[in-house]
């Protein structure tokens, strides 16, 4: 069982701080002077602003994946997130102008799978002696130099499963991450999801405390809304019958390799959500230009 101080930090924090993974803008609207108003404007236009120069650099991202990794008679990897979906229906478009031909999409999720057959791509499902040529995917976070990356980060819904979405991207002979800047650097911040056995996630989640301690508070990711560090009343459950816990880094992640070694080593653990692929390559969306990194080293800068 957790420790009783344990147990008090989490519920203090579940009653005093908002829920990790929860960034709305709602707060922004929430004032009581006009001055504050006009700062709340502000500032969501600066979101606004910030989320379409997102959306058109992962944009360009995507079609350049596409079009330089994609060749005709490959087995892909789908992965899932805005650019994913955009490369998605990108490639199902390149398909029916005869850009490409025999190409079948292996789908990491539900969510591919749909966007997929809406553009008309044609599907196999994910096996162990899948042969795989190329895969590409969004990364939630993606640590600079040595391309490991963070997965998973937001809520799992129906069939969703952080195992068959690493083991499509490992079994790829080529791997694309797709971001946007913010996203590829170092001293990196936010969470981990790890998953656990349910029968004893609270031993789990004790032993994961004691490593990351004073580094790391860790939650149990809930299935409905946000029910605090225990996950209430109706904790996530994946579809293989794990839970979820979530490692909210309070201190900047030093080596996102380290932190998957020792994970690997807890009991109770199954799996997490970072993942190091060899050969791997990071395509970069910036304002006005691509900056593409690989995991040999190579790095370039593409103008638009």
């Amino acid at each position: 069982m957790m420790r009783p101080f344990a147990l008090a930090s989490m519920a203090a924090a579940s009653s005093s701080s908002s829920p990790p993974l929860a960034c709305s803008s709602t707060s922004l609207h929430c004032s009581a002077t006009s001055s504050n108003r006009r700062r709340s404007t502000q500032c969501l236009r600066i979101t606004a602003s910030s989320s379409l120069a997102d959306a058109s650099a992962l944009l360009q991202a995507a079609h350049h994946t596409v079009d330089t990794y994609v060749k005709s008679g490959m087995v892909i990897g789908l992965g899932s997130g805005q650019a994913s979906a955009m490369a998605i229906e990108y490639l199902g478009r390149q398909l029916r102008v005869g850009a490409f031909r025999d190409v079948v999409g292996i789908p990491t999720c539900v969510a591919s799978a749909s966007e997929a057959a809406k553009a008309g791509i044609p599907l196999d499902y994910y096996h162990d002696s899948s042969q795989i040529d190329f895969a590409f995917d969004d990364a939630d976070i993606m640590e600079e130099g040595t391309l490991t990356a963070v997965i998973g980060r937001q809520s799992l819904q129906g069939d969703e499963s952080i195992i068959q979405q690493k083991c499509i991207l490992n079994a790829a002979d080529k791997l694309v991450f797709m971001i946007t800047k913010n996203k590829y650097r170092g001293g990196l911040d936010g969470s981990i999801p790890v998953l656990v056995q349910s029968l004893n996630w609270l031993e789990t989640a004790e032993e994961i405390d004691d490593l990351f301690l004073g580094d790391a508070e860790v939650w149990r990711r809930a299935a409905i809304g946000q029910a605090g560090p225990m996950g209430g009343d109706f904790p996530l459950v994946t579809k293989e019958g794990y839970n979820v816990l979530d490692i909210i880094f309070t201190s900047p992640i030093q080596s996102l390799g380290e932190v998957a070694k020792s994970l690997d080593n807890i009991d109770g653990v199954v799996d997490h959500g970072v993942i190091s692929k060899f050969p791997c390559t990071a395509v970069i969306g910036l304002e006005g230009g691509l900056c593409i990194v690989d995991s040999q080293g190579k790095s370039s800068v593409e103008g638009l």
